[in-house]
Protein backbone atom coordinates (compact mmCIF):
# COMPACT_ATOMS: atom_id res chain seq x y z
CA UNK A 1 0.00 0.00 0.00
CA UNK A 2 2.86 2.33 1.03
CA UNK A 3 4.10 1.34 -2.76
CA UNK A 4 1.64 2.57 -4.24
CA UNK A 5 1.30 5.98 -2.29
CA UNK A 6 4.44 6.69 -2.86
CA UNK A 7 4.17 6.10 -6.60
CA UNK A 8 1.16 8.10 -6.56
CA UNK A 9 2.98 10.52 -5.37
CA UNK A 10 6.13 10.39 -7.96
CA UNK A 11 3.71 10.48 -10.88
CA UNK A 12 2.21 14.17 -9.33
CA UNK A 13 5.77 15.71 -8.62
CA UNK A 14 8.05 15.26 -10.90
CA UNK A 15 10.35 17.28 -8.60
CA UNK A 16 9.94 14.85 -6.07
CA UNK A 17 11.24 12.39 -8.34
CA UNK A 18 13.93 14.46 -9.52
CA UNK A 19 15.48 14.65 -5.97
CA UNK A 20 14.83 10.90 -5.09
CA UNK A 21 16.77 10.01 -8.12
CA UNK A 22 19.49 12.19 -7.36
CA UNK A 23 19.93 10.56 -3.91
CA UNK A 24 20.17 6.95 -5.54
CA UNK A 25 22.43 7.86 -7.93
CA UNK A 26 26.04 8.27 -6.62
CA UNK A 27 27.23 10.81 -9.58
CA UNK A 28 27.11 13.99 -9.07
CA UNK A 29 24.42 16.40 -10.61
CA UNK A 30 25.18 19.07 -12.79
CA UNK A 31 21.70 21.20 -13.23
CA UNK A 32 21.93 23.82 -16.19
CA UNK A 33 19.33 26.72 -15.53
CA UNK A 34 18.41 27.96 -19.75
CA UNK A 35 18.03 26.07 -23.05
CA UNK A 36 20.37 28.66 -24.67
CA UNK A 37 23.38 28.58 -26.66
CA UNK A 38 25.65 28.38 -23.42
CA UNK A 39 23.21 26.00 -21.65
CA UNK A 40 22.98 23.24 -24.88
CA UNK A 41 26.95 23.41 -25.43
CA UNK A 42 27.89 22.61 -21.89
CA UNK A 43 25.27 19.82 -21.77
CA UNK A 44 27.03 18.66 -25.00
CA UNK A 45 30.32 18.58 -23.58
CA UNK A 46 29.37 16.59 -20.74
CA UNK A 47 28.32 13.92 -22.53
CA UNK A 48 30.51 11.55 -21.57
CA UNK A 49 31.50 13.24 -17.87
CA UNK A 50 30.79 11.11 -14.98
CA UNK A 51 27.83 13.05 -14.27
CA UNK A 52 24.57 13.24 -14.35
CA UNK A 53 22.85 16.48 -16.51
CA UNK A 54 19.79 18.14 -15.70
CA UNK A 55 18.50 20.75 -17.77
CA UNK A 56 16.05 23.40 -16.86
CA UNK A 57 13.69 25.81 -19.02
CA UNK A 58 10.19 27.15 -18.75
CA UNK A 59 9.85 26.20 -22.60
CA UNK A 60 10.74 22.66 -23.96
CA UNK A 61 12.53 23.90 -27.00
CA UNK A 62 15.90 26.59 -27.67
CA UNK A 63 14.87 29.56 -29.89
CA UNK A 64 17.48 30.89 -32.74
CA UNK A 65 16.71 34.45 -31.31
CA UNK A 66 18.85 36.14 -34.31
CA UNK A 67 15.89 35.09 -36.48
CA UNK A 68 13.49 36.77 -34.22
CA UNK A 69 13.02 39.93 -36.05
CA UNK A 70 12.11 37.59 -39.34
CA UNK A 71 9.48 35.82 -37.36
CA UNK A 72 8.02 39.40 -36.37
CA UNK A 73 8.12 40.79 -40.10
CA UNK A 74 6.24 37.68 -41.44
CA UNK A 75 9.22 35.99 -43.77
CA UNK A 76 9.38 32.97 -42.03
CA UNK A 77 7.39 30.70 -39.72
CA UNK A 78 7.82 31.12 -35.82
CA UNK A 79 8.38 27.11 -35.58
CA UNK A 80 11.35 27.43 -37.95
CA UNK A 81 13.59 28.97 -35.29
CA UNK A 82 12.44 26.84 -32.53
CA UNK A 83 14.02 23.34 -32.05
CA UNK A 84 12.63 20.53 -29.02
CA UNK A 85 15.52 20.98 -26.36
CA UNK A 86 14.76 17.18 -25.74
CA UNK A 87 15.16 16.21 -29.44
CA UNK A 88 18.79 17.66 -29.34
CA UNK A 89 20.02 15.44 -26.62
CA UNK A 90 17.88 12.37 -27.26
CA UNK A 91 21.30 10.05 -27.93
CA UNK A 92 23.04 11.52 -24.35
CA UNK A 93 22.37 9.03 -21.84
CA UNK A 94 23.54 11.11 -19.06
CA UNK A 95 20.86 13.76 -19.35
CA UNK A 96 17.86 14.64 -18.07
CA UNK A 97 15.08 17.81 -18.94
CA UNK A 98 12.78 19.16 -16.46
CA UNK A 99 10.20 22.15 -17.88
CA UNK A 100 9.74 24.82 -15.04
CA UNK A 101 10.31 28.09 -13.90
CA UNK A 102 13.65 28.54 -11.75
CA UNK A 103 12.07 30.88 -8.71
CA UNK A 104 14.77 30.84 -6.91
CA UNK A 105 18.53 29.50 -6.36
CA UNK A 106 19.35 28.34 -2.67
CA UNK A 107 23.38 27.86 -2.46
CA UNK A 108 23.23 27.12 1.43
CA UNK A 109 21.23 23.85 0.53
CA UNK A 110 22.34 23.27 -2.94
CA UNK A 111 18.29 23.33 -4.05
CA UNK A 112 16.28 25.14 -6.65
CA UNK A 113 13.00 26.40 -5.54
CA UNK A 114 11.06 26.13 -8.80
CA UNK A 115 7.07 25.78 -10.20
CA UNK A 116 7.68 22.11 -9.77
CA UNK A 117 9.06 21.69 -6.52
CA UNK A 118 12.70 21.60 -4.79
CA UNK A 119 15.38 20.50 -7.26
CA UNK A 120 18.73 19.46 -6.36
CA UNK A 121 22.11 19.93 -7.92
CA UNK A 122 25.72 19.40 -6.71
CA UNK A 123 26.86 21.75 -9.29
CA UNK A 124 25.16 24.51 -10.68
CA UNK A 125 25.32 26.60 -14.03
CA UNK A 126 23.27 29.30 -15.27
CA UNK A 127 22.58 30.16 -18.33
CA UNK A 128 19.41 32.02 -18.25
CA UNK A 129 20.19 34.76 -20.73
CA UNK A 130 19.00 38.09 -20.82
CA UNK A 131 15.72 39.86 -21.41
CA UNK A 132 14.76 43.52 -22.54
CA UNK A 133 16.07 46.53 -20.45
CA UNK A 134 13.74 49.22 -20.64
CA UNK A 135 15.77 50.93 -17.97
CA UNK A 136 13.21 51.37 -15.26
CA UNK A 137 10.78 53.45 -17.41
CA UNK A 138 7.60 51.73 -16.95
CA UNK A 139 5.22 53.77 -19.14
CA UNK A 140 7.70 52.38 -22.25
CA UNK A 141 7.88 49.06 -20.62
CA UNK A 142 3.88 48.92 -21.09
CA UNK A 143 3.67 50.30 -24.50
CA UNK A 144 6.69 49.32 -26.47
CA UNK A 145 7.08 46.03 -28.10
CA UNK A 146 10.10 43.79 -26.59
CA UNK A 147 11.14 40.82 -29.10
CA UNK A 148 13.48 38.57 -27.03
CA UNK A 149 11.80 35.10 -27.45
CA UNK A 150 8.94 33.54 -29.96
CA UNK A 151 5.64 34.66 -28.29
CA UNK A 152 7.23 38.40 -28.43
CA UNK A 153 8.04 38.30 -32.04
CA UNK A 154 4.44 36.61 -33.01
CA UNK A 155 2.84 39.60 -30.77
CA UNK A 156 4.69 41.67 -33.18
CA UNK A 157 3.62 40.37 -36.18
CA UNK A 158 0.28 40.76 -35.07
CA UNK A 159 0.65 44.14 -33.79
CA UNK A 160 2.45 44.96 -37.21
CA UNK A 161 -0.83 43.43 -39.48
CA UNK A 162 -3.56 44.36 -37.16
CA UNK A 163 -2.31 48.29 -37.06
CA UNK A 164 -2.06 48.25 -41.04
CA UNK A 165 -5.43 46.45 -41.33
CA UNK A 166 -6.52 49.06 -39.26
CA UNK A 167 -5.03 51.58 -41.44
CA UNK A 168 -7.46 51.13 -44.44
CA UNK A 169 -10.41 51.97 -42.50
CA UNK A 170 -9.28 54.58 -40.23
CA UNK A 171 -11.25 57.69 -41.29
CA UNK A 172 -9.19 59.81 -39.23
CA UNK A 173 -6.01 61.04 -40.81
CA UNK A 174 -3.78 61.36 -38.01
CA UNK A 175 -4.41 58.33 -36.06
CA UNK A 176 -4.74 56.53 -39.90
CA UNK A 177 -0.59 58.04 -40.36
CA UNK A 178 -0.07 56.74 -36.50
CA UNK A 179 -0.82 53.36 -37.58
CA UNK A 180 1.48 53.26 -40.48
CA UNK A 181 4.58 54.96 -38.49
CA UNK A 182 7.24 52.90 -36.83
CA UNK A 183 9.89 53.46 -34.66
CA UNK A 184 12.48 51.48 -33.86
CA UNK A 185 14.60 52.33 -30.70
CA UNK A 186 18.41 50.62 -30.74
CA UNK A 187 20.68 50.82 -33.31
CA UNK A 188 22.22 47.59 -32.61
CA UNK A 189 22.40 44.39 -35.07
CA UNK A 190 18.79 43.67 -33.61
CA UNK A 191 17.14 47.63 -34.09
CA UNK A 192 19.33 47.70 -38.11
CA UNK A 193 17.92 44.42 -39.00
CA UNK A 194 14.22 45.13 -37.45
CA UNK A 195 14.72 48.24 -39.46
CA UNK A 196 15.67 47.06 -43.22
CA UNK A 197 12.63 44.74 -42.88
CA UNK A 198 10.24 46.96 -42.07
CA UNK A 199 11.60 49.36 -44.74
CA UNK A 200 11.78 46.14 -47.39
CA UNK A 201 7.99 45.20 -46.49
CA UNK A 202 6.58 48.98 -47.45
CA UNK A 203 8.68 48.53 -50.81
CA UNK A 204 8.10 45.18 -52.05
CA UNK A 205 4.77 44.18 -49.94
CA UNK A 206 2.71 47.20 -48.77
CA UNK A 207 1.17 48.06 -52.29
CA UNK A 208 0.92 44.37 -53.19
CA UNK A 209 -1.38 43.34 -50.56
CA UNK A 210 -2.63 46.38 -48.66
CA UNK A 211 -4.67 48.16 -52.11
CA UNK A 212 -5.18 51.65 -51.10
CA UNK A 213 -2.00 52.17 -48.83
CA UNK A 214 0.62 54.33 -50.04
CA UNK A 215 4.22 53.39 -49.61
CA UNK A 216 5.27 56.96 -48.99
CA UNK A 217 2.44 56.75 -46.40
CA UNK A 218 4.17 54.52 -44.49
CA UNK A 219 7.04 55.67 -42.33
CA UNK A 220 10.43 53.77 -40.66
CA UNK A 221 12.32 55.68 -37.79
CA UNK A 222 15.61 54.13 -35.88
CA UNK A 223 16.56 55.86 -32.86
CA UNK A 224 20.09 55.24 -31.54
CA UNK A 225 21.48 56.50 -28.57
CA UNK A 226 24.89 56.18 -29.97
CA UNK A 227 26.51 58.78 -32.49
CA UNK A 228 26.84 55.84 -35.18
CA UNK A 229 24.63 51.88 -35.48
CA UNK A 230 26.37 48.87 -34.80
CA UNK A 231 28.84 50.34 -32.92
CA UNK A 232 30.51 47.47 -31.75
CA UNK A 233 31.30 47.01 -36.05
CA UNK A 234 33.90 48.39 -37.41
CA UNK A 235 33.53 51.92 -38.76
CA UNK A 236 33.43 51.26 -42.29
CA UNK A 237 30.55 48.62 -41.44
CA UNK A 238 28.62 51.19 -39.48
CA UNK A 239 28.85 53.86 -41.75
CA UNK A 240 27.52 51.40 -44.92
CA UNK A 241 24.57 50.10 -42.28
CA UNK A 242 23.88 53.57 -42.46
CA UNK A 243 23.89 54.26 -45.49
CA UNK A 244 21.96 51.28 -46.80
CA UNK A 245 19.14 52.37 -44.44
CA UNK A 246 18.76 55.83 -45.57
CA UNK A 247 18.84 54.54 -49.00
CA UNK A 248 15.94 52.47 -47.99
CA UNK A 249 14.04 55.68 -46.84
CA UNK A 250 14.88 55.00 -42.70
CA UNK A 251 15.22 58.00 -40.72
CA UNK A 252 17.92 57.63 -38.36
CA UNK A 253 18.17 59.38 -35.51
CA UNK A 254 21.80 59.41 -33.37
CA UNK A 255 22.96 60.33 -30.18
CA UNK A 256 19.73 61.33 -28.57
CA UNK A 257 17.47 58.81 -26.69
CA UNK A 258 13.73 58.27 -26.24
CA UNK A 259 12.02 60.18 -22.79
CA UNK A 260 8.72 58.88 -23.08
CA UNK A 261 6.24 56.96 -25.24
CA UNK A 262 2.16 56.83 -23.94
CA UNK A 263 0.94 54.53 -26.52
CA UNK A 264 0.28 57.28 -28.85
CA UNK A 265 2.70 60.18 -28.50
CA UNK A 266 6.97 59.11 -28.65
CA UNK A 267 9.36 62.27 -26.92
CA UNK A 268 12.64 62.25 -28.03
CA UNK A 269 15.38 64.58 -26.45
CA UNK A 270 16.05 66.30 -28.96
CA UNK A 271 12.71 67.96 -28.86
CA UNK A 272 11.20 65.41 -31.55
CA UNK A 273 7.96 64.12 -30.94
CA UNK A 274 6.45 61.07 -33.16
CA UNK A 275 3.00 60.17 -33.46
CA UNK A 276 3.30 56.43 -33.69
CA UNK A 277 1.34 52.96 -32.85
CA UNK A 278 4.24 50.83 -33.07
CA UNK A 279 7.56 51.43 -31.34
CA UNK A 280 9.68 48.36 -31.52
CA UNK A 281 12.06 48.35 -28.73
CA UNK A 282 15.82 46.59 -28.96
CA UNK A 283 17.32 49.18 -27.14
CA UNK A 284 19.11 47.30 -24.16
CA UNK A 285 19.60 43.78 -22.41
CA UNK A 286 19.50 43.17 -19.07
CA UNK A 287 20.34 39.69 -17.38
CA UNK A 288 17.58 37.20 -16.22
CA UNK A 289 18.54 35.99 -12.57
CA UNK A 290 16.85 33.63 -10.65
CA UNK A 291 16.40 35.11 -6.95
CA UNK A 292 19.02 33.75 -4.77
CA UNK A 293 22.27 35.71 -5.98
CA UNK A 294 23.52 38.54 -3.42
CA UNK A 295 23.13 41.90 -4.68
CA UNK A 296 26.89 42.70 -4.45
CA UNK A 297 27.58 39.88 -6.71
CA UNK A 298 25.64 41.41 -9.49
CA UNK A 299 27.47 43.63 -11.95
CA UNK A 300 25.84 46.61 -14.26
CA UNK A 301 23.02 45.38 -16.87
CA UNK A 302 22.28 42.76 -13.92
CA UNK A 303 24.46 40.48 -14.63
CA UNK A 304 26.53 38.33 -12.42
CA UNK A 305 29.98 38.68 -12.10
CA UNK A 306 32.09 35.45 -12.48
CA UNK A 307 36.17 34.97 -12.30
CA UNK A 308 37.59 33.52 -15.48
CA UNK A 309 36.88 30.15 -14.77
CA UNK A 310 33.12 31.65 -15.41
CA UNK A 311 32.46 30.35 -11.31
CA UNK A 312 30.03 32.96 -9.66
CA UNK A 313 32.50 34.80 -6.78
CA UNK A 314 31.82 33.40 -3.60
CA UNK A 315 30.62 29.98 -4.12
CA UNK A 316 32.86 26.81 -5.04
CA UNK A 317 29.93 24.98 -7.44
CA UNK A 318 28.05 27.79 -8.82
CA UNK A 319 28.58 29.12 -12.41
CA UNK A 320 27.35 31.64 -14.88
CA UNK A 321 27.63 31.90 -18.27
CA UNK A 322 26.68 33.62 -20.97
CA UNK A 323 24.65 36.90 -21.23
CA UNK A 324 24.29 36.74 -17.77
CA UNK A 325 27.71 36.43 -16.52
CA UNK A 326 30.34 39.53 -16.31
CA UNK A 327 33.68 38.71 -16.48
CA UNK A 328 35.23 41.84 -15.85
CA UNK A 329 38.76 41.96 -17.68
CA UNK A 330 41.01 44.25 -18.78
CA UNK A 331 39.71 43.57 -22.48
CA UNK A 332 36.48 44.17 -21.64
CA UNK A 333 36.08 46.25 -18.63
CA UNK A 334 32.07 45.87 -18.90
CA UNK A 335 32.40 42.09 -19.54
CA UNK A 336 32.07 40.32 -22.67
CA UNK A 337 29.37 41.26 -25.62
CA UNK A 338 26.02 39.44 -25.09
CA UNK A 339 26.52 37.26 -28.66
CA UNK A 340 25.45 33.77 -28.80
CA UNK A 341 29.47 33.04 -29.94
CA UNK A 342 30.04 34.60 -26.53
CA UNK A 343 27.59 31.86 -24.83
CA UNK A 344 28.72 28.84 -27.28
CA UNK A 345 32.58 29.11 -25.89
CA UNK A 346 31.68 29.79 -22.63
CA UNK A 347 30.01 26.97 -22.41
CA UNK A 348 32.39 24.61 -24.09
CA UNK A 349 34.96 26.05 -21.73
CA UNK A 350 32.97 25.63 -18.51
CA UNK A 351 32.56 22.02 -20.09
CA UNK A 352 36.07 21.03 -20.38
CA UNK A 353 36.85 22.50 -17.11
CA UNK A 354 34.24 20.01 -15.70
CA UNK A 355 36.47 17.16 -17.36
CA UNK A 356 39.36 18.56 -15.81
CA UNK A 357 38.19 18.98 -12.21
CA UNK A 358 37.53 15.00 -11.99
CA UNK A 359 40.82 14.46 -13.59
CA UNK A 360 42.73 17.17 -10.84
CA UNK A 361 43.86 19.00 -14.19
CA UNK A 362 44.69 23.08 -13.90
CA UNK A 363 41.62 24.53 -14.75
CA UNK A 364 41.54 26.42 -18.28
CA UNK A 365 40.60 30.01 -17.92
CA UNK A 366 38.19 31.35 -20.38
CA UNK A 367 39.04 33.43 -23.41
CA UNK A 368 36.84 34.54 -25.97
CA UNK A 369 38.17 33.99 -29.91
CA UNK A 370 35.97 37.06 -31.76
CA UNK A 371 35.02 35.31 -35.16
CA UNK A 372 33.35 38.51 -36.26
CA UNK A 373 30.15 40.04 -36.44
CA UNK A 374 27.55 40.32 -39.31
CA UNK A 375 24.08 42.25 -39.94
CA UNK A 376 21.82 42.54 -42.78
CA UNK A 377 19.79 45.67 -43.88
CA UNK A 378 17.36 43.95 -46.68
CA UNK A 379 17.65 42.09 -49.27
CA UNK A 380 20.94 41.76 -51.00
CA UNK A 381 22.23 44.36 -48.38
CA UNK A 382 24.63 43.15 -45.27
CA UNK A 383 27.68 44.03 -43.35
CA UNK A 384 30.75 41.84 -42.44
CA UNK A 385 33.63 42.44 -40.15
CA UNK A 386 35.56 38.88 -40.36
CA UNK A 387 38.84 39.37 -38.46
CA UNK A 388 40.65 41.65 -41.04
CA UNK A 389 38.24 41.34 -43.58
CA UNK A 390 35.67 43.73 -43.72
CA UNK A 391 33.42 43.72 -46.55
CA UNK A 392 29.57 44.93 -47.50
CA UNK A 393 27.13 44.45 -50.07
CA UNK A 394 25.70 41.22 -52.02
CA UNK A 395 28.66 38.91 -51.10
CA UNK A 396 28.50 39.91 -46.80
CA UNK A 397 24.48 38.95 -47.56
CA UNK A 398 25.14 35.53 -48.61
CA UNK A 399 27.44 34.75 -46.11
CA UNK A 400 25.63 36.05 -43.79
CA UNK A 401 22.91 33.59 -44.95
CA UNK A 402 24.77 30.56 -45.15
CA UNK A 403 26.35 31.44 -41.44
CA UNK A 404 22.22 31.67 -39.62
CA UNK A 405 21.50 28.65 -41.80
CA UNK A 406 24.81 26.35 -40.99
CA UNK A 407 23.67 27.66 -37.12
CA UNK A 408 20.21 26.56 -36.81
CA UNK A 409 19.50 23.90 -34.66
CA UNK A 410 18.11 20.91 -36.39
CA UNK A 411 18.75 19.94 -40.43
CA UNK A 412 14.64 20.13 -41.08
CA UNK A 413 15.13 23.57 -39.74
CA UNK A 414 17.91 24.45 -41.80
CA UNK A 415 16.17 23.19 -45.06
CA UNK A 416 12.60 25.06 -44.11
CA UNK A 417 14.27 28.67 -43.67
CA UNK A 418 16.46 28.19 -46.90
CA UNK A 419 13.60 27.33 -48.66
CA UNK A 420 11.38 29.89 -47.07
CA UNK A 421 14.90 32.63 -47.74
CA UNK A 422 14.51 31.05 -51.53
CA UNK A 423 10.69 31.53 -52.23
CA UNK A 424 11.09 34.79 -50.51
CA UNK A 425 13.55 36.20 -52.46
CA UNK A 426 12.11 35.20 -56.06
CA UNK A 427 8.61 35.64 -55.36
CA UNK A 428 9.57 39.12 -53.53
CA UNK A 429 6.76 38.24 -50.93
CA UNK A 430 6.35 35.46 -48.06
CA UNK A 431 3.09 33.49 -47.00
CA UNK A 432 4.00 34.37 -42.93
CA UNK A 433 1.98 37.27 -42.44
CA UNK A 434 -0.91 35.55 -40.40
CA UNK A 435 -2.24 37.08 -37.34
CA UNK A 436 -3.08 33.47 -35.34
CA UNK A 437 -3.78 35.40 -32.15
CA UNK A 438 -5.11 38.99 -31.98
CA UNK A 439 -2.54 41.30 -29.79
CA UNK A 440 -4.48 44.08 -27.42
CA UNK A 441 -3.28 47.06 -27.72
CA UNK A 442 -4.72 48.12 -24.58
CA UNK A 443 -3.77 45.26 -22.12
CA UNK A 444 -0.89 44.54 -23.80
CA UNK A 445 -1.69 40.39 -24.18
CA UNK A 446 -2.64 38.08 -26.69
CA UNK A 447 -6.13 37.72 -27.24
CA UNK A 448 -6.45 33.87 -29.00
CA UNK A 449 -10.04 34.45 -30.68
CA UNK A 450 -8.88 36.02 -33.67
CA UNK A 451 -11.85 38.73 -34.70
Amino acid sequence: MKDLVLLEKLRHHPCLYLSMEQKKNTRPRVAIIGGGFGGIQLAKKLKNAPVDVLMIDKHNYHTFQPLLYQVAGGAIAADSIGFPLRRIFTRQKNFRFALADVKKINPESNTLDTDIGTIYYDYLAIATGSNTNFFGNKEIEHFAMPMKNIPEALNLRSLILQNLEMSLVSKDPEEKAALMTFVVVGGGPTGVELSGALAEMRELILMKDYHGLRKHSMKVYLVEGKAELLAAFSPKASAKAKQFLQDMDVTIYNSVHVESYNGYLLKIDNGTTILTRNVLWAAGVKGEIPEGIPAENIARGNRILVDEYNKVKGYENIYAIGDVAAMITDEFPNGHPGVAPVAIQQGQNLGENVYRMFERKPLVPFKYKDKGSLATIGRNKAVADLGKLHFQGFFAWLVWGLVHIMSLAGFTNKGIIFFSWAINYFTKNSDNRLIVRQFDTETRKTNPEVR
